[in-house]
């Protein structure tokens, strides 16, 4: 943050020494001026402010008290002490009881307390960048605790019915339940695949940096489907594509890629097994510095109540399918990582009419009813 961007209130009960701060700095800093510690108090309810200036001579309570009855309020705040005084005690409450940063004689000289105010933003800032990394920190091991406690049951789960399923395939040796069992191993195999995917995804996703390079969207949306062909009721799935690339996109191809994935396995998975017309449909358009996409299915659709949770870690919607809970969650810290965002319309149970003269996306796709599950609109930088 540059120089002319730093926040300051000057506390002073002397007006002419307030109109000198305000003279002096004005072109500086953007100041704030207070006559008392009631109107400092105020000034800080309406103002974000980075730094305080305070006299500690004040009439009813000194700037050490001030500082420190707004500790709690306002504890990233960097704070000045100007004193007439030199007396030990004095300096030792103000660091102790008012946690000062600086204090300075008053008179104070124009450069002594310009230089401590850029010392103080530059710690202020030191402070904020540190407590973003703590949250961060914070996050990330409550995020590793949910990871380990769901990941060994998520894989200890379809291990365990491998190897029952093994053990009555050998008890029953070549009779007609063999071809059963290996189709249930072969679902608990394709769960491990999916979660194993996942906790590739996720690492990848807090490991790599940024890597941008021209993005073909029409090829990469074609490469997506195509990989999940075998998948259940993907071949009853009415795909419809429609790209708008009329220039040249450049992007995050790893990051891009684990969205879309994810919002079509989403797709894929929850389908309505009742349902006759099942459609996918996905929409890009790109400009030169953003790709919006829109992804529409007819699925079985999410309950309103469960809609500010789909991001969350091993967090599912329903138990319908036995998903692992962490595509969303990667989409979600993959959009984060590119300065994307997402909004998701769930519109479970009611009727959507597309006709041929619909100017919304998935015009002229015919004139029949749909059930639209959801709607996901995503804009990536």
């Amino acid at each position: 943050m540059s120089q002319e961007h730093i926040r300051v209130l000057y506390i002073d009960d002397e007006l002419q020494n307030l109109t000198v701060f305000k003279a002096t700095f004005r072109h500086e800093f953007e100041v704030f001026l207070a006559n008392s510690a009631s109107e400092g108090l105020r000034q800080l309810e309406q103002h974000d402010v980075h730094i305080i200036v305070a006299d500690q001579k004040m009439p009813g309570i000194t700037g050490v008290q001030f500082f420190e009855s707004i500790l709690e309020n306002y504890p990233d705040i960097v704070r000045i002490l100007l004193t007439g005084y030199t007396d030990v005690e004095d300096l030792v409450d103000a660091v102790n009881k008012g946690q000062i940063f600086r204090y300075l004689r008053k008179p104070w000289e124009e450069d002594d307390l310009r230089a401590a105010i850029q010392s103080a933003f530059q710690v202020y800032n030191v402070r904020k960048q540190l407590r973003e990394k703590n949250a961060e920190l914070i996050k990330k091991n409550e995020e590793l605790n949910r990871f380990v406690y769901s990941a060994s049951h998520d894989l200890k789960a379809p291990l365990g019915s491998i190897q029952g399923l093994l053990d009555l395939a050998k008890m029953e040796g070549e009779e007609n339940n063999t071809g059963e069992y290996l189709l249930l191993i072969e679902r608990s195999v394709k769960q491990l695949e999916v979660f194993i995917n996942n906790i590739i995804q996720y690492y990848k996703n807090n490991q790599f940096e940024e890597h941008l390079e021209e993005i073909d969207f029409e090829s990469l949306v074609s490469e997506i489907i195509d990989s999940y062909q075998f998948y259940q009721f993907s071949r009853e799935i009415d795909f419809r594509v429609q790209i708008q690339q009329a220039e040249k996109f450049v992007g995050d191809t790893f990051r891009i890629r684990t969205i879309l994935n994810n919002l079509f396995s989403n797709a894929i998975k929850y389908q309505r097994r009742e349902e006759p017309n099942k459609f996918v449909f996905v929409e890009v358009i790109t400009t030169h510095k953003q790709a919006f996409i829109n992804i529409e299915d007819n699925g079985i659709g999410i309950e309103e109540e469960h809609l500010a949770n789909i991001y969350n870690m091993f967090f599912r919607a329903t138990t319908e399918n036995s998903g692992s809970g962490m595509g969303l969650y990667i989409l979600h810290e993959a959009l984060n990582r590119i300065g994307g965002t997402i909004k998701v319309d769930s519109i479970l149970g009611k009727r959507h009419y597309f006709s041929g003269s619909d100017t919304q996306p998935g015009a002229g796709v015919g004139n029949r009813d749909y059930l639209i599950s959801m709607v996901k609109r995503i804009r990536c930088k």
